[in-house]
């Protein structure tokens, strides 16, 4: 495709066809892909890698629902190597070995690995994986392939290939990936997505089509969408093919010195430590099993493949919230005396039960026998044994003084589910000594048994709730806070506290006004018609931090004397006795403020620092007494002091 493009800048000047206004875009050569695209270069890693490869099938008839072959659908055994770029099993624009070919139609590993063997100097691993039939399953089901293999600095390639069938030709896989980095390390981790391709030695265009060679053959390219009307993969508006798998490559173990110039981060350490010991367990700590049962037999009796199962019981789900796994696992499986690598091997019963030992006393021998179910397809002879013996003792002594035991019965089971415990089997006397002595000969013996390490619960406790609110309305409290157990009683015991407490401080409490008693009446102010009498009472304690204000501490009432005389001699009298009245009480006033000073105080000091930094604390301030009186009159004249609330914001 030509793109063109003008620039007009005048009426009479334009630019056209120039330079970089010309863009010519190429349909991409699929074919070439992988070929010069990726130079493969010298690899400077030291030591060796391990790695894992997984391989995760994704073409099912809910992805690629198109002529989906439902009974047949499938993945071939996986095969591959790790192999230096002297050797090359497949590749984007090369042409298919034999091997290849036979994967690519047929789904048969057998010349393939047969290839890559006669290639020993240039490959370090075989790379194998069983067949998946069905194509897919769920993960929980079945688990997904994988094989194991090693890399080192001349065989740092990594190829392999398995084919989608039914179908003509057609495969996945990778070609030549490259686990060695440029700065001299090992990579961690592939993950690689993958669409079939086609091996060019068979010209069917569906899943089912019949054979039909290819001649001359062709070059390996990817199928695309617009291949053929008729193909399972056919778009007609030329978009992209669905993934029909993913590879994930991680590496799992070095060995030797290394010499990366990248310092490791802490994936690769992780991924160093004790590989071999490390299993996932992605059960979660709320799921309470059982123990695994014992595998069960396997639902084929032949050597076609089929499956066992083994099962686990559910006790607590401690958390609704998490879901748990299944409680049943499954693995492949092949009848008696069947290989999984072979499968023209004898099929074999089961072993029968022992015979009675040869003698009666002493040692003797013993067999048992099993039969052949099923010869080798190809008429061979069975090669597997199909009896075996071993020693017996019935009697260790042969003596007139000794007694004639039966045989030592099965092992009980072992006393302990968990941990270490005991088993017991037992044999029984058949005939006492001859000369009429006591059987010497135990009948029951014990030995130590171990069972998978007893594992104890974990005390699940609920996170903290919220405190509660302060136990008082103001001044100083206590608050609580709660948690629960959530793991079952009957699972063990826990320790932890459920309960907590604290002190709490909110803003001080109102003090009201405290007043004494009020005091009697005093005199009529007047000798003789109206007037009034008063009376007074104290304060105890001054309000504070809002408190009920004081009331009236004065109170006055009218009150009447005799009535006045009129003349004015008696008039006078009164007068000059009213006079002589102030002047003695003046005089009292006087010796009593010399003999009872008034109560003076200093003014307040500034407020202490707050006795906490968060929850409520307190402040403090006080007034001092300037001149203490001994007299008792005045004993109430005391310091005085103020509280309030601080810092009262949570913490």
């Amino acid at each position: 495709i030509l793109y063109r493009a003008s620039i007009v800048q005048k009426r009479i000047i334009y630019f056209q066809d120039e330079g970089s206004l010309t863009k010519k875009i190429c349909e991409q050569d699929s074919a070439s892909e992988g070929v010069t695209d990726k130079p493969i270069l010298d690899c400077c890693a030291c030591g060796t890698a391990k790695y894992r490869l997984t391989f995760y099938g994704n073409w099912s008839e809910k992805t690629h629902p198109k002529d989906f072959p439902r009974r047949t659908n499938h993945w071939s055994a996986i095969i591959g190597s790790s192999h230096s770029k002297n050797y090359i099993l497949w590749e984007y624009g090369g042409y298919a070995s034999e091997g290849v070919k036979q994967v690519a139609e047929l789904g048969s590993p057998v010349k393939m690995e047969e290839e890559i063997r006669q290639q020993s100097d240039e490959v370090l691993t075989v790379i194998k994986a069983k067949a998946q039939w069905p194509a897919w399953q769920p993960l929980n089901v079945r688990a997904a392939p994988s094989a194991e293999f090693s890399v080192d600095r001349h065989r740092h390639l990594m190829s392999f290939l398995t084919m989608l069938g039914p179908s003509p030709d057609w495969n996945v896989g990778l070609s030549a990936e490259d686990l060695c980095t440029k700065d001299c390390g090992w990579v961690q981790k592939v993950v690689q997505d993958l669409i079939p391709w086609d091996a060019g030695t068979d010209s069917g265009v569906t899943y089912e089509s019949p054979n039909k060679p290819t001649v001359p053959q062709e070059k390996i390219r990817p199928l695309t969408s617009l291949d053929h009307p008729q193909s399972p993969f056919y778009d007609p508006e030329g978009g992209s093919i669905k993934l029909v798998a993913r590879v994930v490559i991680e590496r799992i173990a070095r060995k030797g010195e290394q010499c990366n110039i990248v310092p490791d981060n802490i994936d690769d350490i992780v991924a160093d430590l004790a590989p071999e010991e490390k299993e996932e367990d992605d059960t979660p700590e709320t799921c309470i099993y059982s123990n695994w049962s014992p595998w069960s037999a396997c639902s084929s009796s032949t050597c076609e493949k089929g499956k066992r199962m083994r099962q686990r019981m559910l006790k607590a789900q401690l958390d609704l919230s998490v879901p748990c796994p299944d409680t049943q696992d499954f693995q492949p499986c092949m009848g008696p005396g069947c290989s999984d690598e072979d499968g023209s091997t004898c099929m074999m019963s089961d072993w029968i039960t022992w015979s009675p030992c040869s003698v009666s006393c002493g040692m003797g021998t013993r067999s048992r026998e099993r039969y052949v179910k099923q010869f080798p397809e190809d008429g061979s002879m069975c090669k597997v044994p199909t009896e075996e013996t071993e020693k017996c003792i019935v009697n260790e002594e042969c003596s007139p003084s000794s007694c004639l035991v039966t045989e030592w019965g099965e092992w009980d089971e072992c006393s302990a589910s968990c941990g270490t415990g005991m088993k017991r089997r037992h044999r029984m006397i058949k005939m006492t000594p001859a000369d009429g002595s006591m059987c010497k000969a135990e009948t029951t013996e014990a030995e130590k048994c171990m069972m998978p390490e007893c594992h104890t619960i974990p005390c699940l406790l609920s996170p903290w709730s919220e405190w509660s609110d302060c136990s008082v309305t103001c001044g100083k409290g206590m608050r609580t806070r709660q948690r629960m157990l959530k793991s079952a009683a009957e699972l063990g015991d826990c320790n932890e506290e459920l309960e907590q407490a604290e002190k709490c401080m909110l803003p001080e409490c109102p003090i009201d006004c405290e007043l004494t008693e009020w005091s009697q009446w005093s005199e009529c102010n007047t000798s003789c018609g109206k007037g009034h009498m008063i009376r007074t009472r104290m304060i105890k304690i001054e309000p504070q931090f809002g408190g009920t204000a004081c009331p009236e501490t004065v109170q006055r009432t009218k009150c009447r004397v005799r009535k006045c005389l009129r003349g004015p001699g008696m008039e006078k009298r009164r007068w000059k006795e009213a006079r002589e009245k102030r002047r003695s009480e003046q005089a009292k006033k006087n010796i009593d403020s010399e003999q009872y000073p008034v109560c003076r105080l200093k003014p307040w000091t500034a407020w202490t620092e707050c006795s906490t930094l968060c929850g409520g604390g307190i402040q403090e301030r006080y007034m001092m007494v300037k001149k203490r009186s001994k007299s008792t009159q005045f004993a109430s004249c005391k310091d005085k002091k103020e509280l309030r609330a601080c810092n009262v914001h949570p913490c």
